[in-house]
């Protein structure tokens, strides 16, 4: 047979993760599925959506090709936050819990009051809607610094780019969010 060509079985064998990989993939799963399940879960607002994009992150390294990655948490943790903003703009802003619950504030401490509950519920909808709408870097350094609450420090370096850039485009999206959140409170009186 041609090793050029390859069959239905033969190309599926080829995707077969080796010994190695498995154990490298195992340490990698072992020592990140938390943050990444974290980041997910802060930015989607539900468990549920934050264990499929945990799933595909590590669904997609088990081809093996990116398994030799020299700084696997940093690719791991970006890519749980890319792919969690990527269902939010799927899905244009679906989610079911409010992002204060993400962030652990919880009605009582907002005073208890029903109508503040669902005025939180409802912004937390919206916010996550405007998110999905900025452009793909913007979102990403916007839920860096405000759902994960890095430093621009941080996210210039995670990014590979230098903490004016990240300055800039968190202002220009900080002033998209309030143009969009206004123009949603217009739509909702």
């Amino acid at each position: 047979m041609n090793s050029q060509k390859r069959g239905p079985v033969s190309a599926a064998i080829a995707t077969i993760p080796m010994p190695e990989t498995n154990d490298r993939l195992s340490r990698l799963f072992a020592e990140h599925y938390r943050r990444v399940l974290i980041a997910a879960y802060r930015i989607t607002g539900n468990m549920a959506d934050a264990e499929d994009v945990t799933q595909a992150v590590f669904l997609r390294l088990s081809n093996g090709e990116s398994l030799a990655m020299t700084n696997a948490g940093s690719y791991l943790y970006r890519a749980a936050i890319n792919g969690s903003l990527d269902l939010l703009r799927r899905r244009n802003a679906a989610a079911t819990e409010p992002l204060e619950a993400a962030a652990g504030i919880t009605s009582t401490r907002l005073g208890g009051s029903p109508e503040i509950e669902t005025s939180s519920r409802e912004l937390g909808r919206l916010l996550r809607q405007a998110v999905s709408e900025l452009a793909p870097r913007a979102a990403e350094m916007f839920a860096l610094r405000y759902l994960e609450e890095l430093g621009n420090r941080e996210i210039a370096k995670l990014m590979g780019t230098s903490q004016a850039v990240v300055a800039v485009t968190l202002h220009q999206s900080r002033s998209k969010l309030k143009k969009r959140l206004k123009e949603f409170e217009r739509g909702i009186r």
